[in-house]
């Protein structure tokens, strides 16, 4: 269980996109069809791709449920105790201000995360992950 460096983005950016990268890894797809998605997701509820409900909509849409974070710990716990206490499934985690995949027990991000504080994630449904 550990960091995996990826970055879907085209042009291998991470500025802004966090969502759609963290998308387009749980979703398996690439991140031209996840922005695309998202995007369409957002002319619908007339807001931006990476608002927290707009791509939260769009994973709900793909088989995932959203559940919150108990609070016992907000400045102990982190992604990588996330990766832990969920060894098996596919996520997207979002801290406040950041969003990575997490996948199997392992995080994927265009950068080390693994000591931000996860809030929320949304976890894909289904007979492999239970």
């Amino acid at each position: 269980m550990g960091y995996i460096l990826a970055n879907p983005n085209p042009r291998k950016r991470n500025t802004g996109d966090c969502s759609v990268r963290a998308v387009a890894i749980a979703t398996d797809q690439n991140w031209n069809d996840a922005f695309t998605s998202m995007a369409f997701q957002g002319l619908l509820l007339s807001d931006m791709p990476s608002a927290n409900y707009v791509f939260g909509e769009y994973l709900e849409s793909q088989g995932f449920k959203l559940h919150l974070i108990p609070d016992t710990c907000p400045t102990c716990y982190t992604i990588r105790d996330f990766c832990k206490e969920y060894p098996k499934g596919r996520y997207v985690v979002g801290t406040g201000t950041h969003v990575v995949a997490v996948i199997d027990g392992d995080y994927y991000d265009a950068y080390d995360s693994g000591d931000m504080k996860p809030l929320y994630f949304w976890r894909k449904e289904g007979a492999a992950n239970e």
